[in-house]
């Protein structure tokens, strides 16, 4: 997991490191409540475990048949970001050494080995490569527009996932709601039945509980998203910037005079 992270953002590593700073906050407070809650422990502590116990275990049993949609969605949002924070990877966008490489490469006029270098890597860089390389004999113009239509592609593509994103921030509360008209619902039909305020106030109890499940999945939904979007359009930038720096260098290259071959057949390949 951290040789993962060393490839990523700071934002990115930033945020993994919140996140796991809140979950050994949860852990430890968990652990220490259970000591507290232990035999010979003040009246007013066992109180404060008690209610925060019983708090648990009430909004997760009030929730009741709607974890059937919110715990898909809560699963789904957990698989999404995940995938997001090691697909725009520094390392996933840009390879470490790869910008080295070709530019040695396309230096000693090996146009065909730098095509096939582009052609074989899996990152961002190596598809926008790819592309401008095969529309490169037509004009540097016509090679930077087609990897530009690359990139947007890609661009493209990873939108439409951070999109998911921003539905469960959006659908979170609506969902929540759901759950509480349908709480409130049966509150006061049993108010009718047994005319108790007691189950009254229970019963919105129970339809609240639905509802704070539905906020803590959209906050962080709402959050991330965001973050997700600045982070697409950093990466797609920076990878766009590269590619356009090294279409011209090879562009530029091809145009130079090269030694003079003793045999047509040593002749250097022109650039694909």
């Amino acid at each position: 997991m951290f040789h993962l992270l060393r490839g990523s953002s700071p934002t990115a590593r930033w945020a993994v490191c919140a996140i796991a700073a809140l979950l050994w906050l949860l852990l430890t407070q968990s652990a220490a409540l259970a000591e507290d809650g232990a035999p010979g422990d003040s009246g007013h502590s066992a109180e404060s475990n008690i209610g925060l116990g019983t708090m648990l275990v009430h909004i997760i049993g009030s929730v009741g048949i709607f974890w059937c949609i919110l715990a898909p969605t809560s699963l789904m949002l957990l698989g999404l970001v995940v995938w997001l924070l090691l697909d725009l990877r520094g390392s996933a966008a840009v390879p470490a050494g790869f910008v080295d490489d070709f530019t040695d490469t396309v230096n000693k006029r090996k146009f065909k080995e730098a095509f096939d270098m582009a052609k074989e890597d899996n990152s961002y860089l190596g598809r926008v490569l790819t592309s401008g390389m095969g529309r490169l004999q037509y004009g540097l113009e016509d090679a930077r527009e087609a990897a530009a239509n690359t990139l947007d592609a890609i661009k493209s593509s990873k939108d439409r996932w951070n999109n998911y994103i921003a539905v469960i921030g959006t659908l979170g509360p609506l969902l929540g709601l759901v759950g509480t008209v349908y709480g409130m619902i049966q509150a006061f039909l049993a108010l009718g039945a047994t005319n108790s305020k007691e189950g009254l106030t229970q019963g919105i109890s129970h339809a609240l509980c639905v509802t704070l499940i539905g906020v803590m999945i959209a906050v962080p939904a709402i959050a991330l998203n965001t973050f997700f979007r600045n982070r697409i359009t950093q990466v797609t930038m920076d990878v766009g910037h590269v590619a356009d720096d090294l279409l011209t260098q090879m562009y530029h290259n091809s145009k130079k005079a090269g030694p003079a071959p003793s045999t047509p057949a040593a002749a250097a390949p022109p650039p694909r």
